[in-house]
């Protein structure tokens, strides 16, 4: 039996792993889903050789799935075919997208495995806080929706930040604080679990239509500084 956390290293994907291990469902591998689709709906595809890194740092287990093919029924054979060969809980960060949760409940469902998505339902500030308060170092790397600019690649998505995107939400044009609509996408560089932190060394960025995205082209695993170590 093997509990799948289903990863993409963005926020909502690592903090509902992390929420799954500490009630009790103790996450074995850290699963990726690599898309041909750029563009796919159903799986983050931003800096997806980052979660690599991450799970080094959580000391877990991390595999890769390459998706073979381009739309719903290619994605959804991938996922099928990445989770088959265990019965232990899937994990998933979904928390308002129907699309991915009708399609993961119906990939687990008839694979006979457990769906826990901790986050699913949850009102989007009280995920995002929930994620600040837990120590995660989140960053903006992927912003596609006004008044959303590509200043915002790199920076930390924290307690201020979230105030600043509900006062954009609310005066300017409406956007899901969580990011669930595709307004934007994260990665996450650091959390109390991880034993080290993750640095960027090169980035570019990549901008297409109204969409840009920071591409982590050089990152690797380095202690933290006096100001950022976890207390002894």
């Amino acid at each position: 039996m093997t509990v799948t956390a289903l990863v993409s290293g963005g926020k909502d994907s690592i903090y509902s792993a992390y929420v799954a291990d500490t009630q009790g469902r103790s996450v074995d591998e850290l699963l990726t889903l690599r898309p041909a689709d750029p563009d796919s709906m159903l799986f983050h595809t931003p800096n997806l050789d980052l979660v690599a890194l991450q799970a080094e740092a959580w000391g877990k287990r991390h595999r890769t799935h390459v998706v073979d093919g381009e739309g719903e029924e290619a994605e959804e054979r991938a996922l099928e075919a990445a989770l088959s060969g265990s019965s232990g809980w899937v994990v998933a960060g979904a928390i308002a997208s129907s699309y991915q949760w009708a399609r993961l409940h119906s990939v687990c469902f008839r694979l006979g495995r457990p769906l826990f998505t901790p986050l699913w339902g949850k009102d989007a500030h009280r995920v995002v806080a929930e994620e600040i308060a837990a120590g995660l170092d989140i960053r903006f790397v992927h912003v596609s929706a006004e008044p959303l600019a590509p200043s915002l690649l790199g920076r930390r998505l924290d307690g201020p930040m979230l105030d600043e995107l509900e006062h954009l939400a609310a005066t300017v044009r409406r956007v899901h604080v969580a990011g669930e609509g595709g307004e934007f996408e994260t990665a996450v560089v650091d959390a109390p679990f991880f034993d080290r932190r993750i640095e960027f060394h090169t980035t570019r960025t990549e901008s297409r239509g109204g969409a840009h995205r920071l591409v982590v082209e050089h990152a690797s695993l380095v202690p933290r500084g006096p100001a950022n170590r976890k207390p002894s």
